[in-house]
């Protein structure tokens, strides 16, 4: 797909060694290729993560599906789950022949399907298995990263946590994302899991200081510009998760901030404006409307009318055929008249 408007891409002037400083997490379910689009429009100098994709969906399913993306929303990560390194091998290669900037590998998620499955937060217990992952990935030729948890069920010493970097960094990976807080696989429910076990900001400060070699980017309840620039003092990136997604315009904020690359040149109804145009392509391809918008409910949050623009948005999004127009017209809710020429 063509995009109808590219977000400035502009290298990110606070970056080490050109890398963005602040990334957004692949969130199941929500970090789909029209959030990421929506967010790029806000966060020109983010680092943007694809959903978890599963290697054997890649490998024998849609991969235009599962792995299509617009241009405009690089640089872009895809996050892979998996524990066969045949399967991430061959999963990693058709990847690269997308586009993708880097590749991820969810050693962090502690649901029980991906339990089930072999992977995510269960792997930290098996750190040849995560080696042999990294290494079968990095065939790819695309530079590999690893997200993960500071501990899993009682496998939660610093000691353990320290023998786990130190023997996937010796496979090849140099960047890991560590969600600062422990993960139980069973008696805790996900969302359980990213409030209930207690954050340890402390044990990733000191990874970074042990492993100065390797890039360290730290996860987990990160919610004002303050902590970002906290955490920026001691770590060498931030990732933001539902933050992010739940009050999008806080990435504008941190820009503003000089922590996220350039500003966004647009305004929220400059934002609105460009996922109309966007809106435009994707509902022609099929897509309905409400796909799209659903990203978009915390763009006015605090602000006038909000709450009356996401129960526009909300309802209008859901009548079939709905298309850009109720994007264009949403605007009116929060005192901004659409010129004619757009609104025709």
């Amino acid at each position: 797909m063509t995009a109808p408007h590219e977000p400035n891409q502009t290298p990110t002037s606070e970056s080490t060694a050109g890398r963005p400083r602040v990334s957004v997490a692949p969130m199941m379910d929500w970090t789909d290729r029209d959030c990421r689009y929506f967010l790029r429009l806000l966060a020109p100098g983010a680092l943007l993560y694809t959903e978890m994709v599963t290697a054997i969906a890649i490998v024998r399913g849609d991969r235009g599906r599962l792995l299509g993306f617009s241009p405009a929303e690089q640089p872009l990560v895809l996050q892979l789950g998996g524990s066969d390194p045949e399967l991430l091998a061959e999963a990693s290669a058709i990847a690269a022949g997308f586009g993708y900037r880097a590749l991820n590998l969810n050693v962090g998620c502690p649901s029980s399907r991906v339990v089930e499955g072999a992977f995510g937060a269960c792997l930290m217990k098996d750190p040849p298995r995560v080696a042999d992952c990294v290494r079968a990935m990095l065939s790819a030729g695309l530079p590999v990263s690893v997200k993960t948890r500071i501990g899993v069920d009682d496998h939660d010493s610093y000691d353990a946590l320290a023998a786990f970097i130190d023997q996937v960094s010796a496979a090849g990976c140099r960047h890991f994302i560590v969600h600062a807080r422990k993960a139980w696989l069973s008696g805790l429910s996900p969302h359980e899991n990213r409030t209930i076990p207690p954050l340890r900001y402390d044990v990733v400060y000191r990874l970074r200081d042990d492993f100065p070699a390797l890039r360290l980017e730290i996860n987990g309840g990160i919610g004002s510009v303050d902590d970002v620039a906290g955490h920026l003092g001691r770590v060498d990136g931030v990732m933001l998760g539902r933050k992010a997604y739940q009050d999008p315009w806080f990435l504008v904020e941190l820009a503003q901030a000089g922590l996220c690359g350039p500003v966004s040149a647009l305004d929220r109804a400059g934002v609105v404006l460009a996922m109309a145009d966007y809106a435009a392509v994707r509902c022609a391809e099929g897509a309905p409307l409400r796909q799209l918008t659903r990203h978009m409910l915390g763009l006015y949050r605090g602000q006038r009318g909000g709450r009356a623009w996401r129960r526009f948005l909300t309802e209008r999004a859901a009548v079939p055929g709905a298309g850009p127009e109720v994007l264009q017209e949403s605007l009116a809710l929060v005192g901004r008249r659409v010129p004619d020429a757009q609104a025709a």
